[in-house]
């Protein structure tokens, strides 16, 4: 039986790792970030994940920015911590101090690099729940940077019988799979989307909320679509959905998290520094978001920029 998770819904923010010029973490910045979702009504943080830049990320910021996330949510929102690698034992040690760090929750990736069948997955996924007691761990598909797709039966195999496994990101962009474990899963078991763009529909189809990259720029207006829409408010969730579409669209222009730093960059929330092997966006990615910010009144006197 899955363990009931009830806050693990609505809109999480896959939290951004601001650096500075010497490319250090930003403890100042980030803290402020974090205080700005809270106050917008973000009820979850996920720190250390694809946006925070977590594969360049030393274990020991990683356990620090978990604890920070914590130290300023003050138990005002719930913090799902990004803890995995490519290898077990790296997942696991990340894992536990992700929990030791205080978090609620791990969000656990599918190994990267290794393409492990379906078999090596379900064994990776269900060392690392064991490893953390009754730690609530969400799995994390993303094929697209992992090289190896979480299939629908894996996933409701380890939610049926893995208690402490309680739901799922689901970023594979296959509207088949998704439906497939929405359809069949197990009473409690959460869905997530990890693509801001299908959120509406993912929620119209019984998912219970999104860990969502633009919610780093514009976190009331996410919270407000994904809220209308597990509401059942579908007009209100429509409208919200279209007016944020070009900005989902446009952060992906470059490899995430650039063009996301770029934006708040543009709305002095940081300074735009990434880790190599990432680098600055290009001015032509730079000049679409801030135009996009300037119409939805993010950023003064911007809207004019040329898409």
């Amino acid at each position: 039986m899955t363990q009931y998770v009830g806050w693990l819904r609505g809109c999480g923010t896959a939290l951004v790792t601001p650096f500075t010029a010497a490319g250090v973490v930003d403890e100042k910045r980030f803290r402020a970030l974090v205080e700005r979702q809270i106050a917008a009504g973000v009820r979850l943080l996920v720190p250390c994940g694809t946006t925070g830049e977590a594969a360049t990320l030393t274990a020991p910021e990683q356990e620090r920015l978990i604890g920070l996330t914590v130290e300023t949510a003050r138990g005002r929102a719930k913090v799902l911590a990004g803890a995995g690698s490519n290898a077990t034992a790296g997942t696991i040690d990340r894992a536990r101090a992700a929990r030791a760090a205080g978090a609620d929750a791990l969000l656990v990736v599918a190994p990267y690099y290794n393409k492990p069948t379906q078999a090596g997955l379900a064994a990776h996924f269900r060392a690392v729940a064991q490893a953390v007691g009754d730690t609530p761990v969400v799995l994390y598909n993303v094929p697209g940077r992992t090289a190896s797709n979480v299939a629908a039966p894996t996933t409701l195999a380890l939610a049926r019988e893995v208690e402490n496994i309680v739901g799922v990101k689901e970023a594979s962009g296959d509207l088949a799979q998704i439906m497939a474990i929405l359809r069949d899963r197990p009473a409690g078991f959460r869905v997530l989307s990890g693509d801001d763009a299908v959120t509406l529909p993912l929620i119209a189809l019984g998912a219970d909320g999104i860990v969502s990259v633009v919610s780093n720029e514009a976190p009331d207006l996410m919270v407000n679509l994904t809220e209308s829409a597990l509401r059942g408010e579908w007009e209100a969730a429509r409208e919200l959905h279209y007016r944020l579409l070009p900005l989902m669209e446009a952060n992906f222009l470059e490899s995430n998290p650039g063009p996301v730093k770029a934006a708040l960059a543009a709305m002095g929330l940081l300074e735009e520094h990434v880790r190599l092997p990432l680098v600055p966006v290009q001015e032509q990615t730079r000049a679409r978001v801030r135009a996009l910010l300037g119409t939805l009144g993010l950023v003064p006197g911007a809207a004019h920029v040329a898409a």
